[in-house]
């Protein structure tokens, strides 16, 4: 996971956490996992992609993803879900499904046990995210499913600063070389 420092200089990822699903040959996509769209829910997404919903349609909300293609959606979710189609695993106990059927499962109540729907992504090209790194704008920890589909979007920063042993009080926004 990726976790925003301090001083970041882009709003859209101040005090955010990405979970990396894919990073190779320098080019890595992710998707933000704790930043909530303003009034869009699962249901709302649901009425305008015109699929059903029924008393089983799970209450969640929709994620800003990242800046990239901010009109196509993704759900990040546990592994032991398969979708029809285009279900990816993306390290450990975290799979992606990118199709239509897994949004038609969410709403007949079925679907991954936990999930978050997002709208968008982020992406870096060769380099970019290194030189983010060495440039004090991420840090980065191990991804955990109790972190990433905690049901606060609030304290998943801070619960990802956690697992790293980092009080969030001493971070400083300037990096230094020793």
């Amino acid at each position: 996971m990726l976790v925003a420092m301090p001083g970041m200089g882009d709003p859209r990822f101040e005090r955010s956490l990405i979970y990396v699903c894919e990073h190779d040959n320098g080019n890595t996509m992710g998707l933000l996992v704790n930043k909530p769209l303003p009034n869009l829910d699962l249901a709302a997404l649901l009425g305008q992609l015109n699929i059903a919903t029924g008393d089983g349609t799970r209450s969640m909300p929709v994620h800003f993803g990242g800046p990239v293609e901010t009109a196509r959606g993704f759900v990040l979710h546990t592994d032991e879900y398969r979708a029809a189609h285009g279900t990816v695993s993306v390290g450990g106990a975290f799979a992606m499904t990118a199709t239509r059927d897994v949004l038609e499962d969410l709403a007949k109540g079925q679907g991954p046990r936990r999930a978050i729907l997002t709208l968008g992504y982020a992406g870096w090209g060769p380099g970019q995210l290194a030189d983010e790194i060495l440039g004090n704008g991420w840090l980065t920890c191990s991804a955990d499913p109790e972190v990433v589909f905690a049901p606060s979007d609030s304290g998943k920063w801070v619960g990802a600063l956690a697992l790293m042993g980092i009080d969030p009080l001493t971070l400083s926004a300037t990096a230094g070389r020793a």
